[in-house]
């Protein structure tokens, strides 16, 4: 099942991206990215309120905070950047770079989490650095 959820990630993020460029004419990118930030919020704590999750909030402990704080801080500045890279790129370029961060976070996901590398894992990183190598050289 999650790789249902996977695919349907990958393909809102490919909308998001041809949104974002399209949007992104004659806008500066961190008002962009601002605008984007503000619905996202809403979005988000619209579904929390509906599903009725927002008492689950009290049980999170100051490990669950200081990692979801400093991922909202990571994807705040990878939003920032890939705004920036959009407005001057290539949307299909952009994309792929972007897309090495799957080999980083095999990496991180090796060296932080002891996750185990397989082969499959091996070669799909591979590929995702070549092909971001293609485009940028």
């Amino acid at each position: 099942m999650w790789w249902i959820y996977a695919l349907l990630s990958a393909f809102f993020a490919s909308l998001t991206a041809l949104f974002a460029k399209k949007g992104l004419k004659g806008v500066n990118p961190d008002l962009a990215t601002a605008i984007r930030t503000v619905v996202i919020v809403f979005l988000s704590w619209a579904i929390v309120f509906f599903k009725g999750n927002f008492s689950a909030a009290n049980t999170l402990t100051k490990q669950n905070w200081l990692f979801l704080l400093l991922s909202g801080v990571a994807t705040g500045l990878s939003w920032i950047f890939y705004f920036r890279a959009l407005q001057v790129g290539k949307l299909s370029e952009v994309a792929t770079v972007d897309k090495l961060s799957l080999a980083l976070t095999i990496l991180l996901a090796l060296i932080f989490l002891g996750e185990p590398l397989t082969w499959k894992t091996i070669i799909g990183g591979a590929l995702v650095i070549t092909g971001s190598l293609v485009v940028i050289l």
